[in-house]
């Protein structure tokens, strides 16, 4: 972690709390947006599928009074380049080390979402080197032995008319009780400037995901935190992350639904941030 704290210091000065989009090039030439705010040892926050940097603005602030917070936009969304070609996960997780080359960030504890969750589990297995800690919310291993959502939840989401599907996503995202408090706007319902080819692309590259073979290898010390009324990703994924993942720990949150990190932040993020302060790689 020494890496990781010395070169978050030296991003923290440098960018002090401004949030200003910059650009990282990715090894096949592909310009990748990123974000940096406060100061600190950096962590890299990673969004759901088809959204960009936004999907964080409900919490980053809660990480700042110890760390500094990376995000990017996928390619395909926000102000990255948007390219007509196949996206993967794996492919997502070289952007992020592209970006923290760019940094000059050697080591960064990495948090990610949904799809962020499965970018970090690439990240973690494949490039070992560069993750300090990692914590995996509402994801899920894909593949084979991944829990897919059921076909109701399904329907729901493939309703012709574009105000019902938004309106379902959001009842699987957040609790009544939440939404009837937060009339909006919500900005964990994807990118509203993504090109048609992106989205099928991100789809694509989602539903693709199988890290089934690689968990084993993750050495990084991980938390596994999953809301137990998540039907968009079922919550029976999270103990299938925890038992593949040697040394994982798992936490549910009671009642919380797919935007656990949102929604029931004031339990979600000191507890992050408590297994951050606490881990240690291996």
């Amino acid at each position: 972690m020494e890496h990781a704290a010395e070169h978050g210091t030296e991003c923290g000065a440098e960018h002090g709390t401004e949030h200003r989009t910059e650009h990282a090039t990715a090894p096949d030439g592909i310009r990748i947006a990123y974000q940096i705010r406060g100061a600190g040892a950096p962590l890299v926050l990673l969004a759901g599928q088809a959204n960009n940097h936004h999907w964080w603005d409900g919490v980053r602030d809660d990480f700042h009074a110890a760390r500094s917070t990376v995000t990017l936009d996928y390619r395909g969304t926000g102000a990255s380049d948007k390219p007509d070609r196949p996206y993967s996960t794996e492919g997502f997780a070289r952007d992020v080390i592209a970006v923290l080359d760019e940094l000059g960030v050697d080591r960064a504890d990495v948090y990610g979402t949904s799809m962020g969750g499965r970018v970090a589990q690439q990240l973690a297995a494949r490039h070992p080197e560069r993750v300090g800690a990692l914590v995996l919310g509402c994801s899920s291993p894909g593949g084979p032995h991944g829990v897919a959502r059921d076909n109701d939840v399904r329907r729901s989401l493939a309703q012709p008319e574009p105000a019902a599907a938004r309106q379902a996503l959001l009842e699987l995202m957040y609790t009544p009780d939440w939404l009837a408090d937060h009339p909006g706007p919500h900005r964990t319902l994807g990118d509203p400037g993504m090109p048609a080819h992106a989205r099928r692309h991100h789809l694509a590259a989602s539903n693709r995901h199988d890290a089934w073979d690689l968990l084993p290898g993750i050495g990084a010390p991980t938390l596994v935190v999953h809301g137990t009324d998540d039907r968009l990703n079922p919550t029976a994924n999270a103990p299938l992350l925890a038992d593949r993942i040697p040394g994982a720990r798992l936490h549910l949150i009671p009642g919380a639904r797919h935007a656990y990190f949102e929604e029931f932040r004031a339990l979600a993020s000191p507890l992050v941030l408590d297994f951050l302060t606490t881990a240690r790689p291996a």
